[in-house]
C-alpha cells in the first residue's frame, strides 16, 4: 500500500472511479460529489454531537462521593478510567495513520472528526481525574497500564498491531489495524462503560456516568464508521477481507477484555460478577459481527445481562433519559452567538 499523496495534479476525483482504498485522488475534498452516501449523514450527527467536558457539571459531587467508595469500587474506578484514557489516547494518535491510506475525501473527512473526538474524550478522563482523585494518585492512574501485568499485556496487543501497520503498511497489515480499530472502539470500550453505568444505576458517582454518556454517544458512531469502511473494503478489495484473521481477532479480544475485567472487577461490586462480565463480552462480540454481517462466535449467547442500565445509554429519548439534570442529546453549540444548547 502506498501513502496518499497531498498534492496529485495527476489524481482522479471522478466518483464512478473512486474507492475506499488504493484509488488516486488530487488531494480535494469536494463534499458535493461523494460515492458513499452514508458517510455525508454520518457527517451531519458527528457534528451535531459536538461537546465539551468543561460544559459537564457535578464532577465536585463525584469528588466528595468518591470517597466514600468501597476500596473496591475505588479500584475499579481508577483502573477503569486508566485504561480508557490509555485507549482513547492511542486512538487520537493512530488515526492518521488510516486516513493516510484512505482514497475517499468523504471518510477522511470523518476520520479527521473522530481524531478531535477522541482527544476530546482523552481530556474528559483528565477533567474527571484532576476533580475527582487526590492529585497524588493522578500519575499512578495514568501509568496504571505499565505496572498492572494484565493491563500491561492488553495494551501491548492492540499498540502491536498499530505499530506493525505504521513500520510495515502492507495489505494484510492494514486490514489487521482495522480489526483492532473496530475491536477497540466496539468492544474495548464496553465493561467500562457498564461499570460507569452501574455505578450511577446505584447513585454513585452520577457526573462521571454522565461523562460516560456523551463519550459513549461519539464512541458508538465510531463503531459504525469502521462497520462501513469494513464492509466498503468486502465491496471493493474481497481478497482482503479476511475472516478468519476476524474470528481469531475476536476470540482473543474477548479473552482479554474478560480477564481484564474480572481482574479489576471481578465480584467485588454489586451488580457486576464474572459470570455476568462473561455474557455481557460474548454478547457484544456477537453484536459487533453482526455489524459486518458475520455470525456469532458464542451463538449460545443471546441477551445482555446488563438490560436495566439500556435506559441510561439511550441517547436519543429524553423521557429514558436517566441523568435528568442535563439533557444528554444536546447538539453542536451556536458559533453565532456563542450560546449553548443543552
Amino acid at each position: 500500500m502506498k501513502k496518499n499523496l497531498i498534492f496529485n495534479p495527476n489524481g482522479d476525483d471522478n466518483v464512478a472511479q473512486r474507492t475506499i482504498i488504493k484509488g488516486n485522488t488530487t488531494g480535494l475534498f469536494n463534499l458535493n460529489a461523494v460515492k458513499y452516501p452514508w458517510a455525508k449523514s454520518m457527517y451531519q450527527v458527528m457534528i451535531g454531537n459536538f461537546w465539551v467536558p468543561e460544559k459537564v457539571g457535578g464532577l465536585g459531587e463525584d469528588a466528595t462521593m468518591y470517597q466514600g467508595l468501597s476500596a473496591a469500587e475505588q479500584r475499579a474506578y481508577k483502573g477503569m478510567i486508566s485504561f480508557l484514557t490509555f485507549l482513547d489516547s492511542i486512538q487520537t494518535v493512530n488515526l492518521p495513520n488510516f486516513s493516510d491510506y484512505i482514497t475517499s475525501p468523504e471518510i477522511n473527512l470523518l476520520l479527521s472528526i473522530q481524531s478531535f473526538q477522541e482527544a476530546i474524550h482523552s481530556q474528559s478522563y483528565t477533567t474527571v481525574l484532576e476533580t475527582v482523585v487526590d492529585a497524588k494518585e493522578r500519575e499512578e492512574i495514568y501509568y496504571f497500564w505499565r505496572e498492572d501485568s494484565v493491563l500491561l499485556k492488553r495494551n501491548q496487543y492492540i499498540g502491536r498491531i498499530y505499530q506493525d501497520f505504521q513500520d510495515n503498511p502492507n495489505d494484510a497489515n492494514f486490514f489487521r489495524g482495522l480489526i483492532g480499530n473496530y475491536l477497540l472502539e466496539s468492544l474495548y470500550f464496553y465493561n467500562g462503560f457498564a461499570f460507569f453505568d452501574n455505578m450511577a444505576y446505584a447513585s454513585k458517582m452520577v457526573a462521571t456516568g454522565r461523562m460516560i454518556n456523551y463519550i459513549r454517544r461519539d464512541e458508538l458512531i465510531h463503531v459504525a464508521l469502521f462497520a462501513n469502511i469494513l464492509k466498503e473494503i468486502r465491496r471493493e478489495f474481497p481478497d482482503m477481507f479476511d475472516v478468519p484473521m476476524i474470528t481469531d481477532m475476536f476470540r482473543t479480544a474477548v479473552d482479554q477484555e474478560i480477564l481484564w475485567t474480572n481482574h479489576i472487577i471481578g465480584d467485588g461490586i454489586p451488580g457486576i460478577t464474572t459470570m455476568t462480565t462473561e455474557m455481557y463480552t460474548k454478547w457484544l462480540a456477537n453484536t459487533r459481527l453482526e455489524g459486518l454481517n458475520l455470525p456469532p462466535l458464542f451463538p449460545e449467547v443471546v441477551t445482555s445481562p446488563y438490560k436495566h442500565l439500556e435506559a441510561m445509554a439511550d441517547n436519543n429519548s429524553e423521557k429514558t433519559n436517566f441523568f435528568e439534570s442535563t439533557v444528554t442529546n444536546y447538539t453542536q453549540s451556536s458559533s453565532m452567538n456563542g450560546s449553548w444548547d443543552f
